[in-house]
């Protein structure tokens, strides 16, 4: 397994990194109270001894994360819609028929999509399976992506998570539905996991 703060690679039941001093995924650290031993433990940071905890994160932290990601990501998306959309005004203003109108905007419409899928893959997928293990808006609110057993996730995996998420979102018809039950199961689920992150075996974890 691997150290969620610094990336390096650590002995299964290792309670502290022993590069950046961090507490391995399942403790945390408490003080250790005086004249008490912690037997046969590993070496944790002076007066301080690891106990079991998971830092799950929760709806709203994972809202907000998302809200930020949005504001990232739709700034330059919203640039190329808007290109896209200049560039049938030529045609437009020359035409009040309906089909040629249809004619004009749906190839944008669908091109705008693919755009927006593959952008934001790329940068979900590529963001959570790097050494941060976060995109930004993650990042700024100290939350990570792990697999179940608190490794860093490959960028298949990290790319199974997005698909299983913001990707089926963008299908008609069940889409928007699908991704609202999707966000509201990280809010009762006991791992506070969202669909998505079930079907790609992943936690969203918040720093200690």
């Amino acid at each position: 397994m691997h150290c969620s703060s610094c990336g390096v690679s650590v002995a299964e039941g290792t309670a502290f990194c022993g590069s950046c001093g961090r507490p391995i995924l399942g403790f945390s650290i408490a003080p250790l109270a005086e004249g008490s031993s912690v037997g046969g433990a590993i070496a944790a940071p002076a007066g301080m001894v690891a106990v079991q905890a998971t830092n799950y994160a929760g709806f709203w932290l994972r809202f907000v994360a998302a809200f930020i990601d949005g504001i990232i990501l739709g700034i330059p998306l919203s640039l190329i819609a808007f290109l896209l959309i200049a560039s049938a005004i030529p045609e437009l203003t020359h035409t009040q028929d309906p089909m040629t109108i249809i004619i004009s905007i749906l190839p944008r419409i669908m091109i705008l999509l693919v755009i927006y899928l593959i952008v934001s893959w790329l940068y979900w997928g590529l963001m959570e399976s790097s050494t941060w293990q976060a995109t930004l808006g993650k990042k700024a609110l100290g939350l990570y992506v792990t697999d179940l057993e608190g490794n860093r996730v490959t960028l298949g995996k990290a790319s199974g998570r997005f698909f299983a998420g913001r990707g089926i979102s963008i299908v008609p018809s069940i889409g928007g539905l699908y991704y609202l039950v999707d966000c509201i199961m990280a809010g009762f689920t006991e791992k506070k996991q969202a669909l998505h992150d079930m079907i790609a075996s992943c936690l969203v974890l918040r720093n200690a």
